[in-house]
């Protein structure tokens, strides 16, 4: 029991190490993402206010329909970021910090940071 909980300790304190320089910027909104075995998530937050501004998700109705032609899940992550920029730039956001929540910078991340920066969006 006590290698289950220091692993779990490990990966909060992990998720909290990248958190650090990203949450409550005091110029741009923070774009956070989560990934799971299925999906991938994607919100832009205003810490100060607690709001969520935009989010996109491989669950949403808009994207779902492409979800479903798409074979790999490196590809849905790079339609959710194309349709978070595309959201986010209908919402005048343009700059934001990018929090990877604890996730490695390779793969299905990476690929969504590039497909947001490549939709516009500045991070």
């Amino acid at each position: 029991m006590g290698l289950f909980n220091n692993n779990i300790k490990r990966k909060i304190r992990r998720r909290n190490r990248s958190k650090a320089t990203s949450m409550f910027h005091p110029e741009y909104p923070r774009l956070v993402v989560y990934r799971s075995n299925k999906h991938f998530e994607s919100q832009i937050v205003n810490d100060f206010e607690g709001q969520t501004l935009v989010s996109s998700s491989s669950k949403d109705k808009t994207v779902k329909k492409q979800v479903g032609k798409l074979k790999t899940k490196t590809d849905i992550s790079v339609l959710v970021g194309k349709n978070l920029a595309k959201v986010a730039k209908k919402k005048n956001i343009k700059k934001v910090v990018f929090d990877r929540n604890g996730y490695p910078f390779h793969g299905r991340v990476k690929a969504f940071a590039e497909a947001a920066r490549e939709a516009g969006l500045e991070f």
